[in-house]
């Protein structure tokens, strides 16, 4: 095989290898240079292969340490994007719940009228949503201006971090299937009072009911996933 392999296809093979080696929980990884002779493929085409396992918390990198196998241990600090990378659907939906109230909160408290005008109008947007892509888009779009609506920079820079894990597949997937199984329009149309409340409560100032607006959201969204 050469470095033109398909990445599906060398994805493949490095699973194939990591079971023959009968590599256990914690074991470590042979380098990149060797996996990449085993392979007969480029040290890069091994990089994105392990990227992509690390998503799926196959493995996890420590830098200057190496690859090991399954997840990474409690206490273990990791740069945040390969926290991110390897973040569970869980994992996203518990730090929603943790941060995006108190950025709703901090919101009410910071919020312009322009803010404001633009937040409902992709509440509004949310419940006419045509298709589960329509809706992830204009959903993400929603969270994201309660974010810039506190007028911190850094707030919304870590939400950003925080909402890249929704580009990952093993969420989309998860969310449309949701999403069709609460029947479409049903589902964006009560996420779409749930985006209001959040907007209706920022508007007034009312930081405590921002937060409890935007927590009863996120409850209904792991509710979902969870079923």
């Amino acid at each position: 095989m050469t470095s033109r392999s398909p990445a599906g296809e060398v994805v493949k093979r490095l699973r194939t290898l990591l079971r023959r080696l009968r590599l256990g929980p914690q074991d470590r990884v042979p380098p990149e240079r060797v996996l990449a002779a085993e392979l007969g493929c480029s040290r890069e085409t091994v990089r994105r292969a392990l990227q992509q396992l690390e998503g799926e918390g196959t493995i996890w990198r420590h830098q200057g340490k190496g690859t090991f196998i399954g997840p990474a241990p409690a206490g273990i600090e990791r740069p945040v994007h390969r926290v991110v990378e390897s973040a569970s659907i869980s994992d996203l939906i518990e730090a929603r719940l943790v941060y995006e109230p108190a950025l709703a909160a901090a919101a009410a408290q910071a919020a312009t009228p322009e803010n404001i005008k633009e937040l409902r109008e992709l509440a509004i947007a949310t419940g006419a949503a045509r298709d589960w892509w329509e809706y992830e888009r204009l959903d993400d779009a929603f969270h994201k201006a309660v974010a810039r609506a506190s007028s911190n920079p850094l707030l919304a820079a870590i939400f950003t971090t925080l909402a890249s894990v929704r580009g990952r597949a093993s969420w989309q997937r998860r969310h449309d299937a949701m999403f069709r199984k609460a029947r479409k329009e049903e589902y964006a149309a009560r996420q779409s009072i749930l985006h209001l409340a959040v907007v209706d409560a920022i508007a007034a100032g009312d930081g405590d009911g921002a937060y409890q607006a935007m927590r009863r959201h996120l409850e209904t969204i792991r509710g979902l996933l969870e079923c």
